[in-house]
């Protein structure tokens, strides 16, 4: 437990160095496939409709490039989806793109 806090918080403080950098190599279609098989069911459950109102609620948690792969990276883990770093970076890509808009 302590070394994954020790992780995640070097993660955060690295977002000031890594900005837009985080996704320069992103797939972002591959991204999109990703999150359209495996997030959106649970997301609209929760949330109803689409479920992307999860991105786009007044009191988002996400508030980071950083932030915003750290929360895909929890979903990959908590519901065991066996993605690879770069899955999750796509993902995360993806969502900046069309909700998140981070610079």
């Amino acid at each position: 437990m302590m070394q994954k806090c020790i992780f995640l918080s070097a993660l955060l403080a690295s977002s000031v160095c890594y900005g837009d950098a985080l996704f320069n190599n992103a797939d972002i279609p591959a991204g999109k496939k990703l999150l359209e098989a495996h997030c959106i069911q649970c997301h609209a459950s929760s949330y109803g409709g689409d479920g992307s109102e999860i991105y786009t609620r007044e009191l988002r948690k996400i508030k980071t490039p950083t932030g915003l792969v750290v929360q895909v990276r929890n979903c990959n883990t908590m519901l065991d989806l066996k993605w690879f770093e770069e899955d999750e970076i796509n993902v995360a890509a993806y969502l900046n793109q069309q909700y998140y808009h981070f610079k």
